[in-house]
């Protein structure tokens, strides 16, 4: 008698986005943490970067033509996934890809998350075309979770941006606008509060609340993509969405704090792999 084979016997997450070969960012992060977490990371490259953007040079190969055959032999193995999560995307053409992944590979067990990766402090990216923006709005459509920071809310709920001043009712707004767009699970990152940074979760119209951490340092990159991933990977073991975002927020400051001591130029990202052992829950140990 044949045995079958199934490539399903363990916990998947299929990550969408690009890879910077140096730089701690996109995948190159996504692929430690959430396999720290104990969950298979799955990769669909939308770009080849040598290093991200922020460097002054890079090499940059666009992977977007090859996405389709590649995913393609994915459906020949009949994979399925816990997760499906999308970071940065480069054009309208990778928003339809990915908006067709997640029709082809979710089911029910499948939690979709979308970090719309568009701007920051009150700009959108270079890349951020009215096309792309447009995209991005429809794909948010199809989310679970969505983890967009102050700028990226506005962009997507055509909600003026403001840097200060944000008092907890308007943002508790924008949630709300977000979640009617379809994504139950929220949170709106890096809102600036005086000496803290705040995140705001919304989860299904209850438990909302600001959860604040003191401001450390400069900023850096990579650390939007860390905390997703976190919340990627807690979503898929089932971590109640509260806990989540203080546990990612509590990661992302120390690895920063761990950076600041070595000296670590802020477009090399953040040192989390010191502490990558934090994210493995023991308590679910048999």
């Amino acid at each position: 008698m044949t045995e079958t084979i199934s490539h399903n016997r363990q916990k998947k997450i299929a990550v969408i986005q690009d890879i910077s070969g140096f730089g701690r960012c996109s995948m190159t992060v996504a692929m430690p943490v959430i396999s720290a977490m104990q969950i298979q990371c799955c990769i669909v490259p939308t770009s080849i970067f040598s290093n991200h953007t922020a460097f002054p040079n890079y090499f940059f190969d666009d992977y977007t033509d090859r996405m389709p055959e590649y995913i393609d032999n994915w459906k020949k193995l009949s994979l399925e996934f816990e997760g499906i999560y999308s970071g940065f995307l480069g054009s309208r053409r990778q928003v339809e890809i990915v908006s067709d992944f997640i029709d082809d590979f979710r089911t029910g067990r499948t939690q979709v998350i979308v970090d719309p990766v568009m701007g920051d402090h009150g700009r959108p990216y270079a890349t951020c075309t009215p096309e792309l923006c447009g995209g991005m709005k429809y794909l948010v459509k199809k989310a679970d979770i969505v983890t967009p920071n102050l700028t990226e809310a506005c962009i997507l709920t055509d909600t003026p941006y403001r840097p200060f001043g944000w008092k907890k009712k308007e943002i508790e707004e924008l949630a709300k606008k977000l979640h009617a767009m379809g994504p139950g699970r929220i949170v709106i990152t890096g809102i600036r509060q005086g000496e803290y940074i705040a995140n705001f979760v919304y989860d299904r119209g209850e438990n909302l609340q600001f959860l604040r951490t003191h401001r450390v340092g400069t900023e850096r990159c990579g650390t939007g993509d860390l905390f997703a991933s976190i919340v990627v990977g807690d979503a898929v073991n089932q971590v109640p969405f509260a806990r989540s975002v203080k546990k990612a927020s509590q990661f992302v400051r120390r690895s920063i704090l761990r950076s600041m001591e070595l000296e670590i130029p802020a477009t090399d990202g953040v040192c989390f792999e010191e502490y990558l052992y934090l994210l493995h829950d023991r308590r679910k140990e048999k």
